[in-house]
């Protein structure tokens, strides 16, 4: 599971612009597409040794209307719980403030790693005006500009350097590990009681990696699972951030650690921008998605009652047309049987790989049909296409101009590989490269 990195600080010391420097220039799957929107608070990072997620506290709001302390000891309190390692953040122009002082000392109590980091440091009188953040009573600290770039590459390297060391999990890969997700009382725990009742087998909870789920493993026809319940979010009730933010931090761990994602939606209420942040977070992790519609059975219905609301679902989560979407009542136990079925399915097509002489026919004619648009003046070639991975299928496509293929083309070639050999319910990536004999 990935290690998780806050950064909390008060506004304006520049946090998200740190965030984003760390994050990196990527090239985001669904950065163009509606309904994927995730406020940027969170984020996968794979540019340094190990990857981990990124968590930016500043776009977390208090349910308090108190001003900047308690929002800042609201933030700290989040990292304290959530993250394995802290950056807490000031702002070198402004100098040393009363609230950098009384986070400070919250954050010498704990025991976590914490990188004491000024920023806006770009130049020499500033850095010379930093030394009153030594009144904090630290060691030491870290001066960088996040704008600029300078010295948060040396920062990071520390930082991931502080990363867990706990021994790698060694799993069966027959063992199919599948995460509940969804907002507060949407029927997450319901739904795995009501999974594990039904299919009548022996379960045997144990503490799970995360700090709130408990892993359940189970067998059904024969095939093992682990099922990853999130419904630990209840407990948290001592911070006073909504709730909601909760479901996207546990959802993160969740998500991080499974095969196959639930994504349990409240029928009474219908899709909410928590349930597209979720589902977002899901799709960009790459795993297999399935819609698990609960509490179906409590909903006045007609006969076009199940097509407005899958019409809803594709409408609100456009880039994941490929999920399938179930109808269930984890209450009575209506069509819950199918959902067994349906995460087998997902898991082969997740899995599934395709020779490479197969997968060049249908890019060869792909290519073909509807040629790459231009690239700074050039046209751009085709070569091979491969596949290198599973979980999610990903494909590496060589190429003339890796940086120049548009995102329309792009999700074209992806939807010619679903139309020729499935890949329902789990998303593809495709990287283009270069030849290594242009490159020289």
């Amino acid at each position: 599971m990935r290690p998780i990195v806050a950064i909390v600080g008060r506004p304006n010391v520049g946090k998200s612009t740190l965030f984003n420097r760390i994050l990196g220039r990527r090239k985001a799957i669904v950065d163009d597409m509606p309904g994927v929107t995730r406020d940027r608070n969170y984020g996968s990072v794979d540019r340094f040794d190990l990857p981990f997620t990124l968590i930016d506290t500043g776009g977390f709001e208090p349910v308090s209307q108190e001003l900047l302390l308690q929002q800042m000891r609201t933030q700290s309190q989040l990292a304290m719980e959530e993250a394995d390692v802290i950056i807490f953040l000031m702002d070198g122009r402004s100098g040393l403030m009363a609230a950098d002082r009384e986070v400070a000392s919250m954050l010498r109590k704990i025991k976590k790693p914490v990188f004491y980091v000024v920023n806006k440091v770009d130049g020499e009188k500033v850095e010379a005006l930093s030394t009153e953040f030594y009144e904090l009573g630290i060691d030491t600290f870290h001066t960088i500009s996040a704008a600029h770039n300078r010295g948060v590459g040396d920062l990071m390297d520390e930082v991931v350097a502080k990363f867990p060391k706990g021994g790698a999990i060694h799993e069966e890969d027959e063992i199919t590990k599948i995460a509940v997700v969804g907002r507060p009382n949407v029927g997450k725990s319901s739904l795995v009681n009501r999974l594990l009742g039904f299919e009548r087998s022996v379960a045997n909870p144990v503490a799970g990696t995360t700090r709130d789920s408990v892993d359940t493993f189970f067998t059904c026809n024969k095939k093992s699972y682990q099922l990853i319940d999130t419904a630990g979010i209840r407990r948290k009730g001592k911070v006073s951030l909504k709730i909601e933010t909760y479901s996207v931090v546990d959802a993160l761990r969740s998500i991080e650690r499974a095969d196959v994602v639930l994504i349990v939606i409240n029928a009474e209420e219908g899709v909410t921008e928590q349930d597209t942040k979720i589902a977002g977070y899901a799709y960009e992790a790459g795993r297999a998605c399935l819609f698990v519609v609960n509490k179906w059975d409590t909903v006045t219905k007609d006969n076009s009652s199940t097509g407005k609301f899958i019409e809803s679902i594709r409408t609100q989560f456009s880039y994941l047309a490929f999920a399938p979407i179930v109808f269930v009542s984890a209450t009575s136990g209506q069509r819950t049987g199918k959902i067994i079925s349906e995460v087998d399915l997902l898991m082969e097509q997740c899995t599934k790989r395709i020779s490479t002489a197969d997968l060049n026919n249908v890019f060869k004619e792909a290519v073909d049909t509807h040629h790459a648009p231009l690239a700074t003046g050039r046209r751009v070639k085709f070569y091979y296409a491969t596949q290198v991975a599973v979980k999610p299928p990903t494909f590496v496509v060589f190429t003339n101009q890796p940086d120049g293929i548009h995102f329309s083309y792009e999700r074209y070639l992806v939807n010619k590989f679903r139309e020729a050999f499935g890949f329902s319910g789990t998303p593809i990536r495709l990287i283009f490269r270069g030849r290594e004999k242009e490159k020289k």
